[in-house]
């Protein structure tokens, strides 16, 4: 027996050395290879799993030493799932990315540990952006641009933005898809479905597959940029109205599958509070355009399905102006959606339950409302129009995201998946909010709020004919907004440098008992 297993192992490594040494020769990243992809990730799973079963295990549920050894299980986690995502790249930092984004969803060990990924994406080489260039446009590179920067304007997870100049003089902004992330992304997913079943298998409570759905019905859009392309075009229809928003034009000419050609707009991050400085930007107006959905007009485009989408990665600013893309929401969730924000904003809890049920909520609407409205159930019984946000209270959420992890994974999980993006997206926003020290003024709930008020008031009209049913729902539309200028008025008061200033002076007035 001994001398069969010394053949087997004599055998099996002069296979795997001749093997190294042909992928050697051969100049194959180990990197791409799906083998080592997939073994690094189950791991690192298999890693994480053992120290939440085995940490946890002789510790009393609910105590404060239990909270604190998971903190630290958390955070422990949390980099390993950040390590495995840098070095698989492509979908694995998509994913991680879109983690990162989910404050107030999942603990702050994780989000805060993963929002570091968007500064950590790949970038591919200048022979390898030559190479897709060469592939989808048939020509060299120096044949299509008369200038091509090498340094990236910017990498992301699946493709690096390059500053180019056009044979006729114009500027424009060339994506570039990463070269092999087409070729990976599918099996990729496939590897993240494999072990989400077994880390369900093994933890009931956690439930992630929504996170495999929404990958393997997004990703091939996302790595499809013609469909980016006609989007943006869609867009710049719909809101051409607004002149602090530039949709930049597309060169269909130079744009494939994995190219995506359009007009140069010079500019900062939207969350970028030194860019404003320098350049006299108002962050109190910035605040507003991620989502510009106060007006009449806009109003009319959320009912035409439209919803700005992942503000932090596709908007920029320029002059004041936004460059950004949108998503598509069928009609009966966006006005569920909309009678969901009415009721929260009036504390009507009959109508809380009866729409978070029909977006798919059930028995957990309560949990719902606070994961919508990053709000205590506290604020949502009184009405969310009637409480002004708190840091206090920020940090109660994110606590309770700990707390009840299993809750909100199985939520996540019945809920429909545009409310995924919408969950994202309010995610971003107040996460700009709170970088660019605007969260208190609630900007974001206050634009969403006038929304959806208008947008019920314009259904309802147009389902009646009655001159007198259509003037009692115009007479309702503008009482709400009234409201909603009081909360905001309220808001900008608390927050003024004359509020302070009374404030400060009231406390030397005398009183009496």
């Amino acid at each position: 027996m001994a001398v069969r297993l010394l053949k087997v192992s004599s055998v099996a490594t002069a296979v795997l050395a001749s093997s190294g040494f042909y992928l050697y020769s051969k100049n194959v990243d180990f990197n791409d290879l799906s083998i080592v992809r997939f073994g690094r990730a189950a791991a690192t799973t298999a890693v994480i799993s053992y120290d939440y079963l085995t940490t946890l295990r002789d510790v009393q549920y609910g105590t404060e030493e239990y909270w604190a050894v998971k903190s630290k299980v958390h955070r422990r986690s949390a980099e390993r799932l950040r390590d495995l995502c840098c070095s698989n790249r492509g979908t694995f930092i998509k994913v991680g990315q879109h983690l990162g984004a989910l404050d107030y969803l999942l603990p702050e060990e994780y989000t805060s540990t993963l929002k570091v990924l968007h500064s950590r994406a790949p970038q591919s080489s200048m022979e390898e952006i030559r190479q897709v260039i060469r592939e989808d446009l048939g020509k060299e590179l120096s044949d299509l641009f008369i200038q091509f920067e090498e340094k990236p304007q910017g990498a992301a997870s699946l493709a690096q933005v390059h500053k180019a100049v056009l044979p006729d003089g114009r500027t424009v902004a060339v994506k570039v898809q990463h070269p092999k992330v087409q070729h990976q992304s599918s099996k990729d997913i496939v590897v993240m479905e494999f072990l989400l079943q077994v880390v369900h298998w093994l933890f009931p409570d956690f439930a992630f597959m929504w996170l495999v759905e929404e990958a393997k019905k997004n990703m091939p859009l996302e790595l499809d940029f013609l469909n980016e392309g006609r989007n943006a075009e869609k867009i710049a229809d719909m809101l051409k109205q607004f002149k602090f928003l530039k949709i930049p034009k597309i060169h269909w000419d130079l744009s494939t599958k994995r190219i995506l050609t359009m007009d140069y707009a010079e500019g900062g991050q939207v969350n970028d509070r030194e860019y404003m400085r320098r350049n006299g930007i108002n962050v109190n107006e910035v605040r507003e355009m991620p989502l510009p959905l106060q007006n009449s007009k806009t109003e009319h485009q959320f009912l035409r399905n439209t919803l700005n989408s992942s503000p932090t990665n596709n908007t920029c600013l320029s002059s004041k102006q936004v460059v950004s893309l949108s998503k598509v929401l069928n009609q009966d969730f966006r006005l569920d959606y909309c009678r969901l924000w009415q009721s929260l904003i009036k504390g009507d809890l009959k109508g809380i339950e009866r729409y978070s049920r029909r977006l798919g909520a059930g028995d957990l609407y309560p949990l719902f409302a606070c994961v919508l409205t990053a709000r205590s159930w506290k604020s949502v019984n009184v009405g969310i129009s009637q409480t002004p946000v708190t840091q206090s209270e920020d940090v109660e959420i994110q606590t309770n995201a700990a707390l009840y992890l299993p809750q909100i994974s199985e939520l996540l999980n019945r809920i429909p998946r545009q409310m995924l993006l919408l969950l994202k997206t309010n995610d971003l926003l107040r996460g700009i909010e709170t970088i660019l020290q605007t969260r208190a003024s609630s900007s974001s709930f206050i634009n969403m709020s006038r929304c959806c008020t208008r947008a019920i008031a314009r259904h309802k009209r147009s389902k009646t004919k009655s001159r007198t049913r259509r003037l009692q729902i115009s007479l309702s539309e503008h009482w709400s907004l009234c409201q909603i200028g009081l909360y905001e008025l309220m808001v900008w008061l608390r927050s003024s440098t004359l509020a302070r200033w009374v404030c400060y002076l009231l406390n030397f007035l005398p009183y009496t008992n």
